[in-house]
């Protein structure tokens, strides 16, 4: 379907008559922002999403652009949400209230707080736990989506693989991270040279800006064209080999605070900025070696049920009833139960956040009592800890989840792009006043 964005004066209401004996009084209780295929983006969502941006921003002190700007950004952002969720809801995904209360959970353990504590945090910064709740579900269900859509469309080659190692062993600057924020002037597919010098035009009146000392936070809201746009543009730490070839080769070794391009990628012109530096120095990261058991809730299979059926399982090991290996290789979903349940050795900061504080706390040879995370209910057997010296050990199962990093981003940005083409979206503009 070709995608279809209409801009029309008055938005559409939702208007509740209330009838006394002497007047019938219309009540007007929401409008319409916007229609996405088969859904609808409520003002009132709007409204909300634009509260907490500002009240996030006044906690920090951050500046933010105009009302205008920072509308088109929340709405592009409701609008993808709208889109994953009908996605999601195609694809058979559902988050349970015990998931969503688990990442709720990990969430309030790395912030150092109980549960009690995070939820005031919540209600102190002025959002609605409720409604923060939902959110998190959105958020999980966007990712689970995008990563089941994205993951088939990336294709890492062997060579690519081998070149990268040899990179990687060569890489005098490995222990260098950076903190990088991103700004992207989008052009449209098959975009005349009308388009891609109008876009130019725009990125260097973006890096002049910048240049001058402008704020990168709020240019990024108003005028970036990336999924990060309402994080201010913010990309995070990452070092040489995590990042994108055209980036990797203009940013290494330069400078806090350069401004790099534009560089014309397939999406449109990235301007690139080093917001900080810092060194690595640590040189060894522990592997574990571990086995699990996981079973995947269902429509048959409740929550309950499963933690129910993981602990019995736990009872027969503890009893000395049967082995963790010959029940994992029984009962266990995924392609680990032919194995035994077995993980082999891996960094356990690869894993789900449930899976990882799991680990965390136990000692070898312990087995963990049934805990759920975002893949189902699980037990795990806790082998054995190692320290790996990651300098001398560059194998292909990490250089190829580097390469697979370094297209997730750009592949995500094409596809939701792709996504929207496809969709059918009409915007309902409030009528000046």
């Amino acid at each position: 379907m070709i995608n279809t964005i209409k801009v029309i004066l008055i938005a559409s209401s939702l208007i509740l008559t209330v009838v006394t004996p002497t007047q019938a009084e219309e009540v007007l209780l929401d409008r319409v922002a916007a229609i996405v295929n088969g859904g609808v983006v409520l003002e009132s969502e709007v409204t909300d999403l634009l509260a907490s941006i500002k009240q996030q921003a006044k906690n920090n002190d951050q500046s933010l652009p105009s009302d205008k700007a920072l509308r088109i950004q929340v709405m592009d952002k409701l609008i993808n949400d709208s889109l994953m969720t009908q996605i999601g809801q195609r694809m058979g995904i559902q988050i349970s209230d015990a998931q969503l209360d688990q990442t709720i959970n990990n969430m309030a353990q790395q912030d150092k707080l109980t549960l009690a504590q995070f939820r005031d945090k919540v209600i102190s910064e002025g959002s609605s736990y409720e409604k923060y709740r939902e959110n998190v579900r959105i958020e999980l269900i966007t990712g689970e989506v995008s990563r089941n859509s994205v993951q088939r469309r990336i294709f890492v080659s062997p060579q690519e693989i081998s070149n990268l190692i040899t990179v990687m062993k060569e890489q005098t600057t490995n222990n260098v991270e950076y903190h990088l924020g991103h700004i992207l002037i989008e052009f449209p597919a098959n975009a005349s040279q009308e388009d891609l010098a109008a876009a130019k035009t725009r990125a260097d009146r973006v890096v002049k800006l910048l240049n001058e000392g402008s704020d990168f936070t709020r240019i990024a809201i108003t005028s970036s064209g990336d999924a990060n746009a309402l994080k201010g543009g913010d990309l995070g730490w990452k070092n040489i080999n995590e990042m994108p070839t055209l980036f990797s080769e203009l940013i290494n070794d330069k400078p806090k605070d350069t401004i790099i391009g534009p560089i014309r990628t397939g999406l449109g012109f990235s301007i690139v900025k080093v917001l900080d530096i810092r060194g690595r120095k640590i040189i060894e990261v522990e592997e574990i070696k571990a086995r699990h058991i996981l079973i995947e809730p269902s429509i048959i299979l409740s929550d309950a049920k499963a933690k129910d059926l993981l602990q019995g399982l736990l009872n027969q090991i503890n009893a000395g009833e049967a082995t963790f290996e010959e029940l994992a290789k029984e009962h266990s979903d995924g392609p680990t139960s032919v194995r035994g349940g077995d993980l082999g050795w891996f960094d356990p900061t690869t894993f789900d956040p449930a899976f990882q504080n799991a680990l965390a706390t136990m000692d070898k040879g312990e087995y963990h009592k049934p805990f759920r995370s975002s893949f189902g209910w699980h037990i795990i057997q806790l082998e054995d800890r190692r320290m790996v010296d990651t300098t001398s050990q560059m194998n292909s199962n990490r250089a190829h989840q580097i390469l697979f990093n370094r297209k997730y981003g750009m592949e995500s940005t094409r596809w939701l792009k792709e996504t929207r083409d496809e969709a059918y979206i009409e915007i309902f503009e409030l009528e000046e006043k």
